[in-house]
């Protein structure tokens, strides 16, 4: 997962000390959804659903990998062909 940006806020402080810097973590969508889905769904939904996308992921990831190698290999067979 992503982590949330940071945004860095100031702290006034006496004009003689460093002023220290401190950091929130601004929410984002993804940490509301998420947030909603916890209250709504249980533990075990949860995970399948989780799973299910990730599963979703690395079929994209194949298909992607399988594109690249059939014209990887058709380059090839082009090239011994008119070389």
């Amino acid at each position: 997962m992503q982590a949330a940006p940071v945004r860095a806020t100031q702290v006034r402080t006496t004009a003689t000390s460093a002023a220290p810097v401190r950091a929130t973590a601004i929410p984002s969508v993804a940490d509301a959804l998420r947030a909603v889905e916890s209250l709504l769904m249980s533990g075990g939904q949860r995970t399948a659903r989780r799973n299910a996308w990730t599963s979703v992921l690395e079929d994209r990831r194949r298909a992607k990998d399988r594109v690249e190698a059939l014209r990887v290999l058709e380059e090839a067979g082009t090239a011994t062909r008119t070389s």
